[in-house]
């Protein structure tokens, strides 16, 4: 039977498919009938699925953006980096990143006592001391040599400091390495832009400034030098461009200026100092404070002692030896000079200088000190404490070679106001000399007389002037060295109106006072204002005999790597003023003064001196200046508010701190007699100091004949040679005003005499 061929078709159950359907062919396992249903759509987890596949999808965007804005950082990292790399200069070229040169000062002994500017030395790692370099790093930067120019673990640990304590995450701690330190020294290689900054001050500001746009631009710079640079290069560059206070750039020129040493021989502890100045240069200087220098070093030894850098014994030691400043960083002897050296001298070598600049001085640090201790005793012991009152001294050499100067009573300070010399302040009595000197030069003489007693004088278009004496009491007839000695008023202003304003006029200004000086009857008694400086070098013109001299402190001006010297002294002897008789007799005069006058707590024993007590109206300012045949110093003290002085006269505490330095600054100094001139105008030099006055003439010593004439002119016999009456205009009676050349102390009609004084004097 043939059978059936295709597909059989079925019309009911079959068995057999049924069997087939329910159990395993193998194992005969029975199956779960499983009934699909078309529309049914599939399960989707429910709410936790959603979550899962927006989280997924979320992680990828970010996870794709992360990487590709990664790589377009690192490519403009990178690229920034390449950038700084090649314009980056060579290392010794990014020493010494100063806008100003430097300027260091040398005593008369060729000592250095102050600096000026930013001063440099530049060194490498073989001249720094080892163990300044572990300092730098334990306090600045502990993993410098195990990083790549950028510490994340310092910028995290800096940050976290930040907001511990209130503050921004990027203010304050910055977590920057030595590297990145470096990078902003180099202030991210930008140049000065005039345009944009007023002066380099400005721009070196902005450069040191921070935020987050200069703090990103830093990791590529960091990353230029580390691959450009070694690490002892970029060390060195750190340590001589960082600035550690009193005007000192890099390690070198700090420890010059605190330790008088080279960098390369510091020890523990002054390694410890220096780079604890890192972090507040000034507010850490140990000339600022040393004490809170040493705290600060202490604290850097520790930081030593953590790395490794010291054991327990060098800390032990280092610790109980803390460092100290050298003798002239200590002193700081010579600030107001300093100053004023930098302010009168030209501008491009001194306080503008782009060069490093030495200047040879006048300057002598042993008198510098004497007349501190002294100006400091005389307060301490006769000025009650919270007194306002300021002080000033300049001490000076015959020629003008300023050798002291204080301009206040705070010494250690540079940079302040200088009483000395920027304090013009009126002169009182302390310019009666000038009249005098104008009178002598005129042909008077010290013992003519002139009535001391009341007076008016009238001025036209104003009120009429009575000047009176300071005690209100009136003398009568004196002489002009009593007029001089005793500081009459009344006395001197009719001696003035005699000899002339504008004579008055001329010799104050030809000696030196470079002020304006009023022309009224009060310019006598000093209403006029002048510095100390001035003052003092005028009366240096007298002491020297009547030649004029322009006070100086510099003798000598170098520029470094210079063979020879830019600049020589600028100043001392000038024009004559008067005749050296009558300088001679103005000495003498002044010689009264301190022996029995006005000016008597100035006595130096026996030692010859001559000088002037000043006190001007309403005790605003008091005077003393004086000189022996060694030296000229001149004393002010007054209110830096003008406010008028408590009972202080200037034959009061200016007198005695005038004793005072000038008796410190002779010790051990020979007693040299004063040159005068015999108070009868023969014009005979007469040396006054010693056992036996010794007459000669200023052109020859010990000339028999001037002795003989100056024994017969004196009067041999013990007669008194009284001199002529001197009669203001508008007075009446007595002579008219002498002329250059006359004798006063014989008639005034002995034309011998006359002629002798003429040949003996030289006139």
């Amino acid at each position: 039977m043939k059978r059936p061929t295709g597909t059989p078709t079925r019309t009911g159950k079959s068995p057999v498919a049924d069997k087939r359907n329910l159990a395993d062919d193998k194992t005969g396992t029975t199956r779960r009938k499983v009934t699909r249903h078309k529309n049914r759509k599939p399960r989707r987890g429910g709410i936790f699925g959603w979550i899962a596949a927006l989280v997924t999808l979320v992680w990828r965007i970010v996870w794709g953006s992360v990487w590709r804005l990664a790589m377009v950082v690192a490519l403009i990292i990178g690229a920034a980096t390449a950038y700084f790399y090649v314009t980056l200069p060579e290392a010794s070229d990014l020493f010494d990143g100063r806008a100003r040169g430097s300027v260091t000062m040398l005593d008369r002994d060729k000592r250095v006592f102050a600096w000026r500017g930013e001063t440099f030395g530049a060194v490498n790692s073989e001249k720094i001391a080892p163990v300044l370099k572990q300092a730098v790093i334990s306090t600045e930067d502990r993993r410098f040599f195990r990083h790549f120019g950028v510490s994340p673990r310092g910028i995290a640990s800096a940050i976290k400091i930040n907001l511990a304590a209130g503050r921004g995450p990027l203010e304050g701690n910055g977590g920057s390495t030595i590297t990145q330190q470096v990078a902003k020294l180099l202030c991210l290689g930008e140049t000065f832009d005039p345009t944009r900054f007023k002066n380099e001050a400005e721009f070196e500001a902005d450069c040191r400034s921070g935020g987050v746009w200069r703090k990103i631009k830093e990791v590529p710079y960091a990353f230029a030098m580390e691959a450009k640079y070694s690490k002892d290069d970029i060390l060195n560059i750190y340590m001589n461009r960082s600035y550690l206070g009193a005007g000192a750039r890099g390690f070198e020129a700090a420890s010059q200026r605190y330790f008088n040493r080279p960098a390369s021989e510091v020890n523990a502890q002054q390694s410890a100092m220096l780079a604890g100045l890192l972090r507040a240069p000034s507010y850490y200087a140990p000339t600022a404070n040393l004490a809170r220098s040493q705290e600060r070093a202490d604290t850097v030894l520790g930081l030593m002692h953590e790395e490794g850098y010291l054991t327990d014994e060098q800390l032990a030691q280092a610790r109980a030896n803390p460092a100290e400043l050298s003798q002239a960083a200590e002193a700081r002897a010579g600030g107001y000079f300093a100053d004023w050296l930098m302010e009168s001298g030209p501008g491009f070598l001194t306080s503008e200088t782009t060069e490093d600049v030495t200047i040879t001085t006048t300057f002598d640090q042993r008198i510098q000190r004497a007349a501190e201790r002294a100006l400091k005793r005389v307060f301490d012991e006769k000025v009650k404490d919270g007194s306002t009152a300021e002080a000033a001294v300049v001490v000076m050499s015959a020629d003008g070679a300023v050798r002291a100067m204080i301009g206040g009573r705070d010494t250690t300070v540079n940079g302040a106001f200088n009483r000395a010399t920027q304090a013009k302040r009126q002169t009182g009595s302390s310019f009666k000399p000038f009249v005098y000197a104008a009178a002598l030069e005129a042909g008077y003489s010290p013992s003519d007389r002139i009535e001391d007693g009341p007076l008016t004088i009238r001025i036209p278009g104003g009120k009429n002037w009575s000047p009176q004496n300071y005690t209100r009491r009136y003398y009568g007839q004196v002489t002009l060295t009593d007029a001089l000695k005793r500081s009459l008023n009344t006395a001197t202003i009719r001696l003035q109106e005699v000899v002339g304003r504008d004579e008055v006029i001329r010799v104050a200004h030809d000696f030196g006072i470079v002020s304006n000086l009023t022309r009224s009857p009060s310019l006598g008694l000093g209403a006029s204002e002048a510095t100390l400086l001035e003052l003092t070098g005028a009366y240096a013109g007298i002491r020297n005999g009547g030649t004029s001299v322009a006070p100086y402190g510099l003798v000598e001006l170098n520029v470094q790597g210079d063979d020879h010297p830019l600049m020589g002294q600028t100043g001392g002897f000038g024009e004559r003023v008067i005749s050296q008789r009558a300088a001679g007799q103005l000495i003498y005069m002044m010689q009264q003064v301190i022996d029995s006058g006005t000016g008597g707590r100035a006595k130096l024993g026996s030692r010859p001196v001559a000088g002037k007590t000043g006190t001007t109206s309403s005790y605003r300012d008091a005077w003393f200046v004086g000189f022996s045949e060694q030296y000229v110093t001149g004393v002010w003290i007054g209110n830096d508010d003008n406010k008028p002085l408590t009972g202080v006269t200037g034959g009061g505490l200016p007198a005695e701190i005038w004793q005072g330095v000038m008796s410190e600054i002779h010790d051990g100094l020979p007693e040299l007699p004063l040159s005068t001139v015999s108070p009868d105008g023969s014009g005979i030099i007469m040396s006054s100091g010693g056992t036996t006055p010794k007459v000669v003439t200023s052109g020859s010593p010990d000339d028999p004949l001037a002795a003989a004439l100056a024994g017969v002119m004196n009067g041999v016999n013990g007669q008194d040679q009284g001199g002529r009456t001197i009669t203001a205009p508008g007075e009446g009676g007595g002579n008219p005003a002498a002329t250059p050349g006359d004798s006063s102390s014989a008639s005034s009609d002995d034309a011998l005499s006359r002629a002798l004084n003429g040949i003996l004097s030289g006139n």
